[in-house]
C-alpha cells in the first residue's frame, strides 16, 4: 500500500499555486507581483497578473483582469458559481468588483492590514449593507505570497536607492505591514 498522499488538483493550495505563477509573471514584468485565477467547476477559466505599469491603467489589477476574462468565458457578468484565488488581499476597488460580480468565494494568500478590503483594513466582501457577500478563505500559501511581495519591494527600494530616483511604489509601505 502506498503511504504517499494523493495530490488533490482541486485544492486551494493547488489553485493558489496557479495564482502564484501569475504573480511571478508580474514580478518578471516589474509589476507588483500579484496574480489571480478564477475557478468554476474545478477548472481554471481565467488567469491574470497585475499590469498597471504595462497598460498604464490604474485599474489593471490582477483581480480586475481575471474578472473580465472570466465574464467572457462564462458569457455573463455574474460569476456566482466561481471562486477567485488571488495572492494578496484585494484592495477596495477590486473588492467592489468582486461583490458586484457575485463571486461565491474568494481565497487569498497574504493579507493587507493597511489597504485590504477582505478583512484587513475593512471587509467589503462581507459588508451586510451590500447586495452580496462572499465566503473568504485567508492565508493559503501565505508565506510564499508574502515572500514574493517582500522580495519585489526590497529589490525596488535597492534600485531606487542606488539610482536616487523616484521612491518605490506606495504599495511597498503596505507590504511592510504584512
Amino acid at each position: 500500500m502506498n503511504d504517499e498522499p494523493i495530490i488533490d488538483l482541486h485544492s486551494d493550495a493547488y489553485f493558489m499555486g496557479e495564482a502564484l505563477r501569475q504573480a511571478v509573471r508580474a514580478y518578471e514584468a516589474e509589476e507588483v507581483p500579484v496574480g489571480a485565477v478564477v475557478v468554476r467547476g474545478g477548472r481554471i477559466i481565467a488567469r491574470a497578473f497585475n499590469q498597471v505599469e504595462l497598460l498604464k491603467d490604474a485599474t489593471a489589477h490582477a483581480e480586475m483582469l481575471a474578472i473580465t476574462q472570466a465574464e467572457e468565458a462564462v458569457g455573463d457578468w455574474r460569476l456566482n458559481d466561481c471562486t477567485l484565488y488571488v495572492t494578496k488581499e484585494p484592495c477596495p476597488m477590486c473588492a467592489g468588483a468582486i461583490v458586484h460580480v457575485r463571486f461565491a468565494r474568494v481565497v487569498f494568500g497574504v493579507g493587507d492590514a493597511k489597504g485590504g478590503a477582505a478583512g484587513g483594513a475593512l471587509n467589503l466582501l462581507q459588508f451586510s449593507g451590500l447586495n452580496h457577500q462572499c465566503d473568504i478563505t485567508r492565508g493559503v500559501r501565505e508565506e510564499e505570497c508574502r515572500a514574493l511581495l517582500l522580495s519585489f519591494f526590497s529589490e525596488r527600494r535597492a534600485v531606487n536607492k542606488a539610482t536616487k530616483s523616484e521612491p518605490a511604489p506606495s504599495v511597498g509601505d503596505d507590504v511592510r505591514s504584512l
